[in-house]
């Protein structure tokens, strides 16, 4: 995981957010910020998944319900 994507995780004190996530969101996350080829583009895309994982029920802009 890139050390800005931890960063922001432990700031916005999401990580256990991040973590019970499923292992193909976690990746999914991850791959579409870094396939951003600008910087603006890259935070972008980190603040969406943070505020998704904040918000619990959405994944890429769909809805998400968690598994129990």
């Amino acid at each position: 995981m890139p050390e800005v994507v931890l960063d922001a995780l432990e700031e916005r004190d999401l990580h256990d957010a991040y973590k019970s996530r499923p292992p193909y969101q976690q990746n999914d996350y991850l791959s579409w910020i870094n396939r951003a080829k600008r910087r603006q583009t890259k935070e972008k895309r980190l603040r969406q998944m943070l505020d998704e994982l904040a918000c619990g029920d959405v994944y890429m802009k769909m809805d998400y319900k968690p598994q129990d």
